[in-house]
C-alpha cells in the first residue's frame, strides 16, 4: 500500500542523504520526495511517498525517528491531508491542434507559463489523478518534454480518520 509520510528535519547539510540513505539501506523504496524549508528556515520539510505493509511503514517511521537531525515523522495516511503535485509539460501541437490543447489545459485549470512558435509549456498542479489524465489528454499533442515534482502533503487540522 502507497503512504504518505511527512518528516520535519533540522535544515543542515548532509540530511537528505541520511534520511534516503536510511531507504536505500534498509531495501525500502522512494517512489517521490519532495524537500523544502518550512517558514522556519532552521526547519525542513520531506514529503515522501513510499510503498510497504503496516509494519514495514512502522519500521520506516521508527528508524527515521531515530536519525539525529529528524525532528517530527508523521505517517499521513492515518490523518486527512491534501495532497498536491506539479507537472510541467511541454508539448507541439499542429497548428490545427492548438485550440484543443488550450481548451484541455483551461478544463484542467492548468496555465500556459511559456508558448513559442511551435510549443506550449503548461503548468499544472492537483492530486495524483488529475495529472495522471491530464498527461494522458496531451499525449496525442506531441508531449516534447515532461517535469513531474513528487507529491508535497500537510494533514488537515484536527480531524483525524
Amino acid at each position: 500500500m502507497k503512504h504518505t509520510i511527512s518528516v520535519l528535519v533540522e535544515n543542515k547539510f548532509g540530511v537528505l542523504s541520511r534520511v534516503s540513505g536510511l531507504f536505500s539501506g534498509r531495501g525500502f523504496n522512494i517512489e517521490s520526495l519532495s524537500v523544502g524549508e518550512t517558514i522556519d528556515p532552521d526547519i525542513s520539510s520531506m514529503t515522501i511517498i513510499t510503498h510497504g505493509d503496516d509494519l514495514i511503514i512502522e519500521q520506516i517511521t521508527k528508524q527515521l525517528n531515530k536519525l539525529i537531525d529528524v525532528i517530527k515523522v508523521t505517517d499521513l495516511m492515518e490523518v486527512e491531508h491534501v495532497e498536491r503535485e506539479m507537472v510541467l509539460v511541454k508539448i507541439a501541437p499542429a497548428k490545427a491542434d492548438r485550440p484543443d490543447a488550450l481548451r484541455i489545459t483551461e478544463i484542467f485549470r492548468g496555465r500556459i507559463i511559456d508558448s513559442g512558435p511551435k510549443t506550449f509549456t503548461i503548468e499544472i498542479t492537483g492530486d495524483e489523478k488529475k495529472i495522471s489524465a491530464f498527461v494522458e489528454m496531451m499525449r496525442p499533442y506531441n508531449i516534447k518534454e515532461f517535469v513531474r515534482t513528487g507529491k508535497v502533503a500537510i494533514a488537515r487540522e484536527g480531524v483525524k480518520k
